[in-house]
């Protein structure tokens, strides 16, 4: 049937058609065939830059940075442009300084977007700058308190600050305003979570994805919540479930990494990581996830330089720097292991001076949901 579409479309001469345009990327993509429909969807932006629904689409096909990047040139210099990869950058998980300047431009244009607003909370929540993110959330619930679009991953920031005051005080806010939206169910399983009930929060995960089956959130909570409860097989379900909705949601690979590395299967561990590393090529968490996994199989030279290029993700980062110094200890490099220790100790030293309550989180399915 979609062959004879086409078929009809070119002979008739549609194809440069403002609105058929979309419609037959959609085709091309259910044939796969993926760089015709983005083709397809460039060329109709150019004409009419104001069909939002086009723009979703072409998102939905950036399977990376890269590919973002790629396709940029190809487009008007239009603010619907800055809309498109803010949004993106947001999908994919990564944050920029283009990023953010791209969400001011936007928010002189519109400043009372909520839209915008939730846009640069996520910005900031990708680039694991809490405070900043609760500081937005806490703005658009002050402006609109019945808005729950989002809010889950409100709840994801103050689950890994462990705010349970303010967790229990959301969950019953969202309750109180629509107790069956699946964003709700989230966060009553977030506030659970925290206070370490995983079998309540997974019956509320549960209940989101039945409001919702292809809600990725849940499927992502709930492999960690499995893992907490020991259950790794029913771990592995949930994360595989979530990679098959969306293949760019770096957490889930990691929860794999991760449940495979308890199930000490350090070669799948090994697959999953590098899926996850790829995805989030500028977090020192994953390069340290998967230097850890080649220190496991004893390779070594592998090892240091992924924690090597960690460091370039986050110069502090006191995990790689001890661990590289515990390797060129290993392979009797005495000279550099100490100078990576004595960086570690300084390092060490800066946070204890900076305060005691600034956070460095430790690699734990507690803090994934972020």
């Amino acid at each position: 049937m979609s062959r004879v579409l086409i078929a009809e479309c070119h002979r008739a001469g549609l194809l440069n058609s403002l609105f058929l345009l979309p419609r037959y990327a959609l085709i091309l993509l259910k044939k796969n065939m993926e760089q015709k429909a983005v083709d397809a969807l460039v060329k109709s932006l150019n004409k009419y830059p104001y069909n939002w629904s086009a723009w979703l689409e072409l998102s939905g096909c950036m399977a990376n940075q890269d590919a973002l990047e790629k396709v940029l040139p190809q487009l008007n210099n239009h603010f619907m442009t800055k809309f498109f990869v803010t949004h993106t950058a947001n999908e994919l998980h990564f944050n920029s300084e283009l990023i953010q300047q791209d969400l001011e431009l936007l928010l002189g244009l519109f400043p009372g977007s909520s839209y915008l607003k939730t846009q640069k909370a996520m910005n900031f929540y990708n680039a694991r700058e809490f405070d900043e993110a609760e500081a937005i959330f806490d703005e658009l619930i002050e402006k609109d308190p019945f808005r729950l679009d989002n809010l889950d991953t409100y709840s994801n920031v103050l689950y890994v600050m462990e705010k349970k005051a303010k967790l229990s005080f959301l969950a019953h806010n969202s309750a109180c305003v629509d107790k069956y939206r699946p964003e709700t169910c989230c966060i009553i399983g977030n506030y659970f979570s925290l206070k370490g009930e995983h079998e309540k929060a997974v019956i509320h995960f549960k209940r989101a994805l039945k409001l919702n089956r292809k809600y990725l959130s849940a499927w992502t909570l709930m492999g960690h919540e499995y893992v907490e409860m020991k259950n790794t097989h029913a771990a592995i379900e949930a994360y595989r479930r979530a990679v098959d909705i969306n293949t760019k949601d770096y957490r889930a690979w990691y929860g794999l990494g991760q449940t495979y590395e308890v199930l000490r299967m350090p070669y799948y561990s090994l697959y999953y990581y590098q899926r996850a590393t790829a995805l989030r090529p500028y977090d020192a968490r994953m390069w340290c996830a998967l230097a850890g996994c080649y220190e496991i199989l004893n390779q070594d030279a592998e090892a240091i330089k992924c924690y090597k290029r960690a460091l370039l993700g986050s110069e502090n980062e006191v995990i790689a720097l001890n661990k590289l110094g515990n390797l060129y200890r290993k392979l009797e490099q005495q000279d550099t292991a100490a100078y990576y220790y004595h960086l570690s100790l300084k390092q060490r030293k800066i946070q204890n001076v900076k305060s005691s309550g600034s956070s460095n989180f430790p690699l734990s399915f507690a803090n994934l949901t972020c």
